[in-house]
């Protein structure tokens, strides 16, 4: 995860209570509308604060946005702290792997909606600041679990374990978009 905080001190001083309606309306903004569409000016009457307010708490829309996604990564990491790699075979491990990405992305569907939008090349400068170290934590993790079970035979000896990973975080990917837009769920 990135290093960039993308709140103003100030969004530390207020209430949890505050914190969390700012969240869940910001959320849901940028879940149905997306990045582009959203309007900061409705995201403030809807969390019944001023523009004013919600400029002192973060800098631009961008960072509003990119402190909306990196929640959505802290839950994340959080589900897939239960995936325990060394604990079974490989294929065990992606199973477990393929039941916690579909759980997360029932359970947070605006969070997947918002990683949509911020995966795609229009929003590349925003995806910049943020996802490069999360995807690369996660390939890493995909990487390591398939080297091991080459190491214990468990796939083919020729495995291309950079493939493979790449290919596994694409599945993992194109599950929670399919569970998180109607266009992927009707394919």
């Amino acid at each position: 995860m990135s290093n960039t905080v993308f709140y103003k001190d100030t969004f530390t001083k207020i209430s949890e209570e505050k914190k969390d309606i700012v969240f869940t309306v910001a959320i849901a903004e940028f879940a149905a509308m997306g990045y582009n569409a959203t309007n900061i000016n409705t995201i403030a009457q809807k969390a019944k604060i001023s523009i004013g307010s919600l400029y002192s708490y973060f800098e631009s829309k961008e960072d509003l946005f990119l402190a909306m996604a990196e929640k959505g990564y802290e839950l994340l990491n959080k589900a897939l702290a239960e995936l325990h790699p060394e604990e079974g075979t490989v294929f065990e491990v992606i199973e477990r792997l393929l039941h916690i990405a579909f759980a997360y992305a029932e359970k947070h569907t605006d969070f997947c909606r918002i990683y949509l939008d911020l995966s795609t090349e229009g929003l590349s400068h925003l995806s910049e600041r943020l996802t490069e170290n999360v995807e690369t934590s996660y390939v890493h993790v995909y990487k390591k679990l398939l080297a091991a079970a080459k190491a214990k035979g468990e796939v083919r000896a020729d495995l291309d374990v950079d493939m493979a990973a790449f290919f596994l975080d694409n599945i993992v990917v194109m599950l929670q978009f399919s569970l998180a837009s109607s266009y992927y769920r009707s394919r």
